[in-house]
C-alpha cells in the first residue's frame, strides 16, 4: 500500500470581510527558533496541553483537523474570558494555518494570548506546538490561528468589556 503524502502546509481561506489584526496590534514574544530548531515558547505557559488519541484520527491516520480547531477555540476562549471577566462567544476565525500534521501520542501544547480588544470584542492569537513521541526532543509548530470573541451578558447579548 502506498503512503498518501501529507501536505506540510494547508491554508484555510477566510472571507476578505473578516478583520485581521494589524502588526501594531500584535504582542512581541521571545523567539523560540534557534538555528532552525523549534522549542516551546520560554516566555509563557501553555493554556492547554493534551495528548490526542486514536479516536481523534482522520482517514489518513493523522489527527483530524476539526479536533485541532476545537482545541484551538477552547484555548483561545481562556484568555478571552479572563479579559472579558465573564462569558464570551466565538464570532470569527480570522485565520487558521495548519503547518504540520499532529499524530497520536504527540503532546500538544496550545499557547493563547490576547492581541487586541475592542468595545465588546477580544482578538486572540493561538500557537500550537507538538512534542513528537512525548519524550523525544523534537518540537514542531503545527498550527497558528487568530480568533475573535465577543463578551456576552446573561441574555447572550454583546456587552462592553470591563
Amino acid at each position: 500500500m502506498n503512503a498518501i503524502p501529507i501536505p506540510t502546509e494547508t491554508v484555510v481561506a477566510v472571507p476578505a470581510a473578516m478583520p485581521t489584526p494589524t502588526p501594531a496590534a500584535t504582542t512581541d514574544v521571545v523567539s523560540n527558533v534557534v538555528n532552525d530548531v523549534v522549542t516551546l515558547p520560554l516566555d509563557r505557559q501553555p493554556t492547554i496541553r493534551i495528548i490526542p488519541m486514536p479516536a481523534d484520527t482522520n482517514a489518513n491516520g493523522t489527527i483530524f483537523g476539526g479536533w485541532v480547531m476545537a482545541q484551538v477555540d477552547l484555548a483561545g476562549s481562556v484568555p478571552a474570558s479572563e479579559r472579558a471577566m465573564g462569558r464570551v462567544v466565538t464570532v470569527a476565525v480570522n485565520s487558521f494555518l495548519f503547518k504540520q500534521p499532529v499524530f497520536v501520542g504527540d503532546l500538544v501544547s496550545f499557547y493563547a494570548q490576547v492581541t487586541k480588544t475592542g468595545r465588546t470584542s477580544i482578538t486572540v492569537e493561538v500557537e500550537v506546538y507538538a512534542q513528537r513521541h512525548r519524550f523525544g526532543s523534537e518540537v514542531v509548530k503545527v498550527t497558528e490561528a487568530v480568533l475573535t470573541y465577543v463578551a456576552i451578558d446573561e441574555n447572550h447579548k454583546p456587552r462592553p468589556l470591563v
